[in-house]
């Protein structure tokens, strides 16, 4: 088993382990001499590392996503962890165990599933039913699904993220359509189902997380389109009418032009999608930043650009007065003398009273 893990370091501790490369450069001291600039994860999260020393001997030994065995000291760097490196390896993949440097979901992936497969059950169209039975009926496409994050790091970024994001849509899409009676629910837990699917192509996870050639060039809402069209291949007799539908869905989840959405949603399936959606993963990522944030000290997190904004630590938060009772109840009393000593003698009275203790002193 894999030991240390970056969510067990502490500041001032001698680190000896193996990490995976997530980010490399070389850079130049003011000297002119290089050093080396690195993001080293694991499962747990991910560290800033430095190697100032002897870096011209191990700079071009490896590269990103390598796996490193480094010798180093963790130290605070404007509130943060920060590992610098005295000493480092490439470190073989034969002795590694892939699971301990890719983060994964909590539930059981083969369990989440058969949870997708009796949402489709369920379904009372049997067009819509048929088209979802024959894109999981595809085993590669079915393993993909319960395997691929939903993003590279915004929100659901692990293995089994995907699916574990729709089984979570599935839940809201159940609650919002009972709310709203003109909801074809049908349509749209279809639309929650499909509206990713396309990211089993788009990002790669055997390794680290990344995006896939087809991923960089087409993207997953294409893809998904695509995916549909290839399934509906098969069912001659799906309506084209609804065929527009469940492709529109997909194209247009993603709520506006500057988000990446070729079309905006134009009906109320798909706009209820879109902002379940963004519900989802805009909680899903604001909890994930505030587990994973690296900040020593404060109640405040670093910046997340995804979210635009820096976020509350609640729980730190709400610990912050119990913390300052008990250090006001540590504290000695002050006396007279200190009291008046920090008053500024802003009045005749003030400084006549300073005078008179000094005195009795």
């Amino acid at each position: 088993m894999k030991t240390p893990y970056v969510s067990e370091l502490e500041p001032n501790q001698l680190v000896q382990g193996v990490f995976l490369v997530q980010h490399k450069e070389i850079r130049q001291k003011k000297t002119g001499e290089p050093y080396l600039s690195l993001t080293l994860t694991d499962r747990t999260g991910d560290l800033d590392a430095k190697m100032w020393d002897n870096v011209p001997e191990v700079m071009e030994t490896f590269e990103r996503d390598c796996f490193l065995k480094v010798k180093g000291m963790v130290q605070l760097f404007q509130n943060k962890p920060q590992l610098t490196i005295y000493r480092l390896q490439l470190h073989a993949e034969s002795e590694i165990d892939i699971a301990d440097f890719l983060p994964a979901s909590k539930r059981d992936r083969d369990q989440m599933f058969a949870e997708l497969q009796g949402w489709i059950a369920s379904l009372a169209n049997p067009h819509l039913k048929a088209l979802l039975e024959t894109i999981f009926a595809d085993e590669a496409i079915a393993l993909a699904y319960r395997t691929a994050p939903a993003a590279k790091s915004i929100h659901h970024g692990w293995i089994g993220g995907l699916i574990e994001h729709v089984l979570s849509l599935c839940q809201l899409a159940k609650v919002t359509a009972a709310h709203y009676p003109d909801i074809d629910f049908d349509l749209l837990l279809t639309g929650v189902i499909l509206h990713d699917i396309g990211k089993v192509y788009e990002l790669t996870y055997s390794r680290s997380l990344g995006y896939s050639t087809a991923g960089q060039l087409i993207g997953h809402i294409n893809i998904g389109v695509r995916m549909v069209e290839d399934a509906l291949r098969k069912l001659p007799g799906f309506p084209p009418l609804l065929r527009d539908l469940v492709e529109h869905m997909i194209l247009s989840h993603h709520g506006s032009l500057e988000f990446g959405s070729p079309r905006l949603p134009m009906f109320l399936e798909a706009m209820l999608l879109h902002q379940i959606d963004n519900l989802d993963s805009k909680m899903e990522a604001m909890r994930a930043h505030v587990a994973k944030d690296r900040q020593a000290t404060g109640v405040w997190t670093g910046y997340n650009p995804a979210l635009e904004r820096i976020v509350l630590k609640k729980e730190r938060y709400l610990m912050e007065p119990d913390k300052q009772a008990a250090a006001a109840a540590a504290a000695p009393l002050p006396t007279a003398a200190a009291l008046i000593a920090n008053v500024q003698p802003a009045s005749a009275f003030a400084a006549k009273l300073q005078g008179a203790l000094k005195s009795e002193s």
